[in-house]
């Protein structure tokens, strides 16, 4: 299917998903209901998911807001952090994980990805380590294309689209993360290799050509559920990814 044709149907799903709010200084875009699945200790419950954006713009043509989001840098508007454990600066051998932000699965237990496991697998993995860093990625929501953005690409999800062609229907890359921050603040902590805790082929590649040196990967595989397998699926066969 053509770019074309993918924004076409995309918005034919998506206005029936966009309400239009107006406030005196403009408009909030509210985009769901969103089926959620979550975790909450061991139960699988299915709440509703919205996500809004305030604009100055006031337009109930959606696809002039859909238009405006890949140059509007949505994803710049948060701050990333690092947790740091152990010696990290002069231990001989030290793990990392550079973890994009997901708002879905990191904070509410979303089982649609498997984005919270790897943050807490990655995080007991460097305190069993003895070293390490966790790299809080804020800025690479929905790789790179913001929470408001993703709330829209999960709309297309749940009507047979992929994460791939999901975020290309709404006129982004697959992947538009960039990493240049968080090595600024990894040379600065460590000067000696590191091991990346990663199944993405790209991401390694990246942070190579980038200047990072590596001392191996160690994969964080994990997290499947019953929600997620059409996700992972796409993870490996359209974006690469390794299982182990």
């Amino acid at each position: 299917m053509s770019d074309t044709k993918l924004e076409a149907k995309a918005l034919d799903i998506l206005k029936d998903k966009i309400q239009l709010i107006q406030t005196g200084e403009g408009g909030i875009y509210l985009v769901g209901p969103i089926k959620l699945p979550v975790d909450l200790d061991g139960e699988t419950v299915i709440f509703q998911w919205y996500c809004w954006l305030s604009r100055c713009q006031v337009t109930d043509n959606f696809q002039e807001i859909i238009d405006q989001l890949s140059s509007a840098s949505l994803a710049e508007y948060q701050q990333s952090s690092v947790l740091v454990y152990g010696d990290f600066k002069n231990a001989d051998e030290a793990l990392i994980r550079m973890h994009s932000i997901c708002h879905t699965g990191d904070i509410f237990g979303s089982q649609k990805c498997d984005c919270g496991y790897q943050l807490k697998t990655s995080m007991k993995n460097i305190v069993q380590h003895g070293t390490g860093a966790l790299f809080y990625l804020a800025n690479h929501e929905g790789r790179g294309i913001g929470l408001f953005s993703k709330a829209m690409a999960y709309v297309l999800q749940e009507n047979g689209y992929d994460t791939v062609e999901a975020n290309l229907s709404l006129g982004f890359v697959d992947d538009s993360r960039n990493y240049s921050d968080a090595l600024n603040v990894l040379r600065i902590l460590r000067t000696k290799p590191v091991t990346l805790m990663t199944n993405n082929p790209k991401k390694l590649d990246a942070l190579q050509k980038a200047g990072l040196t590596l001392s191996g990967r160690e994969p964080i595989w994990g997290g499947e559920s019953a929600f997620n397998e059409f996700y992972l699926q796409t993870k490996v066969q359209r974006s690469g990814h390794l299982e182990e």
